[in-house]
This record gives C-alpha cells, sequence and structure tokens, in this order.
C-alpha cells in the first residue's frame, strides 16, 4: 500500500523468512559461519539458539542456498511427531521407500545402509531440524541415537537442532545428558542492539528499492529498538506498521510519534521513547478512513 508513495519496489518488512533480506549482524554471521563449519567438518550435533523472531529460520534458508548439491537434506519443522511419524517424514524427506509394517531396527538398518552408499560415492547427508524445543525427551532420545549411524573415519548423518532458548534448558535435563555431551557445535543468536538495528531497517528498506534507506529518523529508529527489544520480527511488524501511519498522514519520513503510536496499537510494551512534542495529528479512525479511501479506487483499477 505505501510502497510507491515511499519509492520503494518490494515489502521491506515481511515477517516472512527471505533470505534475500537477510541482515548478517556479527551473531547472525558466526551462527552462518557455525552451521556452514558444521556441514564442511561433518560435524555430528550442532544446535542453533535464540528467541522467537531472532532469524534462526532465515539463517537456515540461508544455509540451504549454499549447501552444495551433494548434500542431501532432510528438514523437519513439525516437531509434533512420534517416533513412528518422525521415521516415515524422515524416510519421505530423503526419498527412502519406508518399512511397511514400521519396524524401528529395520528402518535404522534401511537409513544405515542408504547413508553408507552416499558416503561413498562422496555425498553428504543433513538433518535439520526446527522448533527443536517442541521434541519430547523421547524423541530427542532417538535422535541422538542416530547420532552412532557412523564409520570409524566419520559420521553417516550431520545433524542440526535449531530452536528458542528452551531447547538449551530441556538439553541440561539429567536424561539427556548423553545427547548434550555429543552437541559439537552450539551458537546462541541475540537481539540486535542500537546501531544493528538502524542498519537492519536502512538495508531492509535498500534492499526493497529505496534510494539511501533514509525513511526512519535516527530518534525513530531508537525508538523502533525500545520497543523491539532488538528482536527483527519485531521490527519488522513496528516498521511496517509505522510506515503505514506515515503513509495515511501523507507524511515525508516515520518520527519517533510516528513509532509510538503503532507500537501501542500493536500492544507492544517498553520504555516510551523520549522525544519532542509534535503537532496534534488526526486520530487513527481518520487515518483508517484515508486508507480506506485509497484503497477503493486503487482496488476498482486492479492496482
Amino acid at each position: 500500500m505505501y510502497n510507491s508513495y515511499f519509492g520503494l519496489r518490494a515489502d521491506p518488512f515481511r515477517v516472512n523468512p527471505d533470505p534475500r533480506f537477510l541482515y548478517l549482524s556479527e551473531s547472525h554471521k558466526e551462527a552462518l559461519a557455525t552451521l556452514v563449519y558444521a556441514v564442511q567438518q561433518r560435524k555430528g550435533f550442532n544446535v542453533i539458539t535464540g528467541e522467537v523472531g531472532t532469524g534462526k529460520t532465515t539463517i537456515l534458508n540461508a544455509l540451504l542456498q549454499k549447501l552444495d548439491p551433494a548434500v542431501q537434506t532432510a528438514y523437519v519443522f513439525n516437531t509434533a511427531l512420534s517416533v513412528d511419524d518422525f521415521f516415515s517424514y524422515l524416510f519421505e524427506e530423503l526419498e527412502l521407500e519406508k518399512v511397511e509394517p514400521f519396524q524401528k531396527s529395520a528402518a535404522l538398518h534401511r537409513l544405515n545402509h542408504y547413508l553408507i552408499e552416499r558416503l561413498k560415492n562422496g555425498k553428504q547427508t543433513l538433518l535439520i531440524i526446527d522448533e527443536a524445543q517442541n521434541l519430547s525427551t523421547v524423541l530427542l532420545e532417538e535422535i541422538r541415537m542416530l547420532s552412532n549411524l557412523e564409520t570409524p573415519q566419520s559420521k553417516l548423518l550431520q545433524i542440526v537442532l535449531v530452536g528458542q532458548p528452551e531447547l538449551a534448558e530441556k538439553l541440561e535435563r539429567s536424561e539427556l545428558r548423553q545427547l548434550r555431551q555429543r552437541v559439537e557445535l552450539w551458537h546462541r543468536i541475540r537481539p540486535l542492539t542500537i546501531s544493528e538495528t538502524a542498519e537492519y531497517i536502512r538495508e531492509r528498506l535498500m534492499i526493497a528499492g529505496h534510494i539511501d534507506g533514509e525513511i526512519f529518523t535516527k530518534s525513530a529508529m531508537r525508538s523502533v529498538h525500545r520497543y523491539s527489544n532488538g528482536i527483527p520480527r519485531m521490527i519488522n511488524v513496528i516498521c511496517d506498521n509505522a510506515l503505514l501511519v506515515a503513509f495515511c498522514r501523507e507524511a515525508a519520513g516515520v518520527v519517533p510519534g510516528i513509532v509510538n503510536e503503532a507500537a501501542k496499537d500493536l500492544g507492544y510494551e517498553g520504555l516510551e521513547p523520549v522525544s519532542k512534542p509534535e503537532p496534534k495529528v488526526e486520530s487513527r479512525a481518520g487515518l483508517m478512513r484515508r486508507v480506506r479511501s485509497w484503497w477503493r479506487p486503487n482496488r476498482e483499477m486492479g492496482a
């Protein structure tokens, strides 16, 4: 809606994990480098954790784009699975014929043979499990057992667990200590700093087509950081709503007051940024009436 008004060719703050918009803060660089290194060195068990909305799935998508074609990937993102369901999903992802009726021993035998043949042919197999904090203790133990598939020289299957901080808490449980001890690489993605938040906003605006990314004032970007706590997904939602408000007001850019209104409408709490008083503006209802009046004629034209 506001793209043409601000000179944008694409939506700059969509929340879907599009690798084109991946902003590599120092922490995100380390996360991606950790995953690439884990694959290259055939590390058995690897863990990436981070708060909700810090960009874990976007990092995974960036990794998948970088992988050599010789690396086959099984990507599990639905973790509310039974053991039988997990093996069924894994075999489907690897394009392996399922064991019917299911017997775990037969399934492991077939999987082991398949992975050995791939290794002989110089190929590699990677299992990525997203939202791993939701895995049951029983299923985590089954996944640990997969790391026993190995030759004296190499692991047959590289495993990456990706999840929220609750995953770290789960792995500290005494009943999972064997799995915890097998983790070879672990990176925790941290939220963005104030300066990184500003760079993030500018970079996404430029990727979306803006000439210099200078739509938000510096104080407005500080406000975004304070409301979002540096969480990229929250930054996206706040910035998207702030641009909508600025468009409705026919403002030249986004100032702190606009960010404040957008954040409050979203129900985000945080320290309200200190800013100079701004001129009185039209009500939210008035803004929505303007949006509707803009939308109707454009919709009729097929815009």
